[in-house]
């Protein structure tokens, strides 16, 4: 290590709210995570969401700490990941909040592989067994291995976050 990567270090850490309003304009991909813990369907909204691994297949995701979601989610040993499409922003809003049932209609779901729960109209949907579970900062990274995929023949283009609202690509050609 370079005496200014020590440096750097020692810095002091950028604010909370800046840091966040900064990373906004960074765009992130829409998924939500599911499972099936004690007999019932569990899930949340992520935009961290990235491919780690070809082989093994791992895919991972960040999780706040202070998630009312996590402690149930957490003992979920198979999870899914739906990649969602751009007409499904209200899923992804619904996923997001609490104090709600996010499984009851409108929500439409099916169960998958390992009995995990499968949203209809995702683009795609990744099953994984839990392979590694870290605390990183206040959020926990959660790193699964895939073990099944379904995508649709004809996905619609990916629901993307940024600037603090939902969204959709579209080619530049």
């Amino acid at each position: 290590m370079s005496v200014t990567e020590t440096a750097d270090r020692t810095r002091a850490p950028a604010e909370s709210d800046r840091f966040r309003a900064t990373m906004r304009h960074h765009p992130a991909g829409v998924v939500v995570i599911t499972a099936h813990v004690e007999g019932r369907p569990v899930g949340l909204t992520a935009t961290s969401f990235t491919s780690v691994s070809l082989n093994p297949p791992l895919v991972s995701f960040y999780v706040a700490d202070s998630s009312s979601t996590w402690p149930t989610l957490r003992r979920a040993g198979e999870f899914g990941v739906q990649l969602l499409s751009e007409g499904q922003a209200e899923l992804a809003s619904r996923f997001a909040r609490t104090g709600v049932d996010r499984f009851a209609p409108p929500t439409s779901w099916r169960f998958g592989p390992a009995e995990v729960p499968l949203l209809d109209g995702a683009s795609a949907h990744l099953v994984c067994e839990r392979f590694d579970t870290r605390l990183i900062g206040d959020h926990w990274l959660v790193v699964g291995q895939v073990t099944h995929t379904v995508v649709l023949e004809d996905p619609r283009p990916p629901l993307v976050y940024h600037r603090g609202t939902f969204s959709s690509v579209a080619p530049l050609v």
